[in-house]
């Protein structure tokens, strides 16, 4: 079965040759005929860049888990997306996703506490609550974007109380994150990389000028909690390391910056396109309805069907063979999991959406190893409450409009939805 035969998302310009490296490819959809066709007949395919040295896509799923897995041989250090840094640009930079182990595991013990599952399961009170509140208006409305009402809104506000930051702040850190990892797109920036001249960012987060007003934000953070620390995760990143060693400001503004871009728009793209898949799937939609037990198969299916972050990058620290291809040291190596989670060598009839399927052990928050997502277990959740709340106070829901895809080789979503309500 191919994708344009099942998949009810593959773009009509994808003719199983598309450029994966063009952020204009997947503002039509999600390449899946050229995922599919490199990953029956090139897994470890050059692809040639406009303004790269190039990249190894690596597409089948054993290959991708098993790169994943070897951070000594497939690093972090050199960056996680295709943009190239030069030396100063990488060091200045660098969060703890550009690391390795043992220097990641030092920082991510800090803030860890705050996301493991069972510090998660904790909060379910109140971001059931939280959903709710945001909710209930948005419903009363009949007809709203999906996006700007909810899915947008309940991620930050949620990440916005594990920091220790007032509701009333979420917003504004909302339209930080925007600029910062949508930098790619013109409605969420003035500064496009790829269109405008960022030179003078370079040192910044993401090329961008929010992120000069991201680290004015965290010092002022960081000021109030050295005066008065509380059980946030603000506190967590200003005391110090395993070797007693305080981050520096810069370490700590990297950090805080991470969170706010990375912390809300992969759960408010993975609820809206797990709306979206539901409304195109009706009958999955009525099974979920009359078996919310299964609603724990249901959220990773949406995870896997949707795959928000559709690639990292790592570089090769040593020569490496794989299918017959030899991989050099310093080329950069792009694991694509928006492919390995449809690879009929792991799942069953992969462009089936089924919210039974068990097992499924998808790579949506990558898979082995040190970089396993973070706040995997709080997206989790919040996609959980928010799918109980949503059909629990709805009979019928209609997708009216769907505007473009974000403009992003990295980040894969709808950045409006509009939808009706009964």
């Amino acid at each position: 079965m191919t994708p344009k035969e099942h998949h009810p998302w593959v773009p009509k310009s994808d003719n199983g040759y598309s450029n994966l490296a063009s952020h204009d490819t997947w503002v039509a959809g999600t390449p899946y005929a050229t995922l599919q066709r490199l990953r029956d007949e090139d897994p470890v395919a050059w692809v040639d860049e406009v303004d790269g040295s190039g990249f190894w896509a690596i597409t089948r799923y054993a290959d991708v888990v098993e790169i994943n897995r070897r951070w000594e041989d497939f690093t972090s250090y050199q960056g996680i997306r295709l943009e190239e840094m030069d030396d100063e640009e990488t060091q200045a930079r660098r969060t703890m996703m550009e690391l390795d182990p043992p220097d990641h595991t030092r920082l991510r013990r800090l803030v860890n506490r705050g996301f493991t599952r069972q510090t998660v399961e904790s909060y379910e009170e109140p971001i059931r609550k939280l959903t709710a509140d945001i909710l209930t208006p948005a419903l009363a409305l009949g007809e709203f974007d999906f996006v700007s009402e909810v899915a947008r809104v309940l991620p930050m506000r949620m990440l916005g109380r594990l920091l220790g930051v007032p509701d009333g702040h979420a917003e504004q850190l909302v339209d930080w994150g925007d600029q910062l990892l949508s930098n790619t797109d013109p409605e969420y920036t003035d500064h496009v990389v790829d269109q405008v001249d960022t030179d003078e960012f370079r040192l910044i987060p993401f090329r961008s000028p929010a992120g000069l007003e991201v680290f004015r934000y965290a010092q002022e953070a960081a000021v109030q909690r050295r005066g008065c620390p509380s059980d946030d995760v603000i506190s967590r990143l200003l005391a110090p390391t395993s070797d007693g060693e305080p981050l520096s400001d810069l370490q700590f503004n990297n950090f805080f910056a991470l969170l706010v871009a990375a912390g809300n728009d992969t759960t408010r793209y993975s609820l809206t396109e797990g709306l979206r898949a539901l409304v195109d799937h009706p009958k999955q939609m009525q099974v979920l309805r009359e078996e919310p037990t299964i609603i724990n198969t249901a959220v990773e299916e949406i995870l896997r069907w949707t795959t928000v972050t559709t690639h990292f990058r790592r570089t090769a620290t040593s020569d490496q063979e794989l299918h017959g291809r030899t991989i050099r040291a310093g080329d950069k190596v792009v694991l694509w999991w928006a492919s390995a989670n449809y690879d009929e060598r792991k799942f069953d009839d992969p462009y089936n959406f089924d919210l039974r399927r068990e097992p499924n052990d998808h790579v949506a928050f990558g898979r082995n190893g040190p970089h396993l997502c973070l706040g995997a277990w709080l997206a989790r959740m919040e996609i959980r409450i928010t799918l109980q709340e949503l059909l629990a106070q709805t009979n019928n829901i209609e997708v009216l409009r769907v505007s473009d895809r974000l403009r992003s080789n990295l980040i894969s979503g709808t950045k409006h939805l509009t939808v009706r309500v009964t």
